[in-house]
């Protein structure tokens, strides 16, 4: 097992449990606890967690994974829901998508289904003439780096100070953009669904942003796989009630997805 995906299984580990003992890990790795012991060390001095006695905590209360970290987890519920996503949204839509996992999955699905649109319509027209399939607008730099090969879809870039853990946008340049755009649909991934608090992440500046994407759409959709329902997160983006539609896997409990429909949100578990 290379070193990166050793990091990787420790940090799902600590966002799992919250703190890691050193023969745990050692014995769910498969590894010795003197390699444990060095890759903790090393995971501290980048601050992704902190060493104890004999093993690690993770930061605060609520802990977040680089995003680099986090793209192997839940894979193949993220790829359904992102197929289903592309399924929502109408040709010629301005498409606002901000980071995370979740959303990047959205944002592929998107190319794919504009390149199939495309060649569906026969003969193929010079990409600087054709309308574009969609126009999708991001704060997400890994988003925007993926779709801007894509000829099919027109992508806008919001300005903003780069965060390195989500590769996403923040700041007074990214509400300048999105201040001055108009949305037919958000689609947002968050950290959490409270019942009370709405939609949460774990980044005040992160949430402003989001909070902007829904003000600026006409259709909200909520991308989340169903781990993240009823957990909370230090920032809340906006209430339940300016949600239209929430995206998640079959693994919602009935009795949420009923709380959720009786609040006007429409919920498909894909």
């Amino acid at each position: 097992m290379s070193k990166h995906d050793r990091w990787s299984k420790l940090l799902e580990l600590l966002a799992g449990e919250g703190r890691i003992e050193v023969d745990d890990a050692a014995a769910a790795l498969d590894v010795s606890p003197a390699t444990i012991r060095r890759d903790l060390d090393e995971l501290a001095e980048q601050q992704m967690l902190v060493r104890t006695r004999g093993g690690a905590i993770a930061h605060g209360v609520s802990y977040e994974l680089p995003l680099r970290y986090k793209s192997s987890r839940h894979a193949p519920e993220k790829q359904r829901i992102a197929t289903a996503v592309a399924g929502m949204i109408a040709d010629g839509d301005v498409v606002g998508l901000n980071g995370g996992t979740t959303t990047t999955e959205v944002a592929r699905a998107l190319a794919l289904r504009a390149g199939g649109s495309r060649e569906g319509r026969g003969r193929r027209e010079p990409a600087e003439t054709s309308a574009p399939a969609f126009t999708v607008v991001t704060n997400a730099l890994n988003i925007a780096g993926e779709l801007a090969v894509r000829p099919q879809v027109k992508i806008v870039v919001t300005g903003g100070v780069a965060r390195p853990q989500t590769y996403e946008l923040v700041g007074p340049l990214t509400v300048g953009v999105l201040n001055e755009v108009v949305l037919d649909v958000a689609v947002l991934g968050v950290d959490g669904v409270d019942p009370q608090l709405g939609l949460m992440t774990h980044q005040e500046d992160e949430a402003s942003v989001s909070r902007l994407f829904a003000e600026r759409a006409r259709r909200v959709i909520v991308v989340t796989d169903s781990s993240k329902m009823g957990r909370r997160a230090f920032a809340r983006i906006c209430g339940l009630d300016r949600v239209d539609v929430l995206v998640t896997d079959s693994g919602l409990p009935a009795d949420t997805a009923a709380r959720l429909t009786d609040a006007g949100i429409k919920v498909h578990a894909v």
